[in-house]
């Protein structure tokens, strides 16, 4: 009963971001962070590809679970459109890491501990008087601008809605 009402709570927050969320036509925002294997992952070192953005609320829950699930399952579909994905949590790497091998993700998770790039992006809210990222998602082009944004996602058709936008907009 605690695990599904805190997932109901997850879904909601969505679109509560306390920051102002970057607009379509605008540079995306640079950063770095540590991703689950450690490794440091710099948005301006993804320039030349497509970059689906997306932020999450908490790693192993029920919403965090099927959103990433579903990315792992259209991967390769990404991948032929020359786009990769990262997710972004206020989760620590350590999470990240135990999520990954849990749910067999082999794309990036990173670590957003200081909440510094969730707040840049607009994407930080508070649930029950902690600070998580809220399920937002920006497709970041080629050129590294936003060329979609996506606020309060239903976790289980995203990553259609992703592709969907991808296909119409990658050449």
């Amino acid at each position: 009963m605690k695990t599904s009402v805190l997932s109901l709570l997850l879904l909601a927050v969505g679109a509560l971001a306390a920051d102002t969320v970057p607009q379509v036509g605008q540079s995306a925002p640079d950063f770095t962070l540590p991703s689950q294997d450690g490794s440091k992952i710099s948005l301006h070192d993804l320039k030349g590809k497509w970059v689906v953005l997306y932020f999450y609320p908490k790693d192993g829950t029920a919403g965090c679970t099927i959103e990433a699930h579903n990315f792992q399952r259209d991967l390769t579909k990404y991948e032929q459109n020359h786009a990769v994905i990262v997710g972004v949590s206020v989760d620590s790497t350590n999470s990240h890491q135990e999520f990954c091998a849990k749910q067999g993700l082999t794309f990036k998770l990173l670590a957003d501990t200081e909440k510094a790039v969730s707040r840049q992006y607009g994407s930080l809210t508070s649930l029950l008087g902690y600070k998580i990222s809220a399920r937002n998602t920006f497709l970041v082009n080629p050129q590294g601008r936003i060329a979609r944004v996506w606020t309060g996602v239903s976790p289980a058709r995203h990553s259609g809605e992703v592709l969907a936008a991808l296909t119409q907009l990658a050449p």
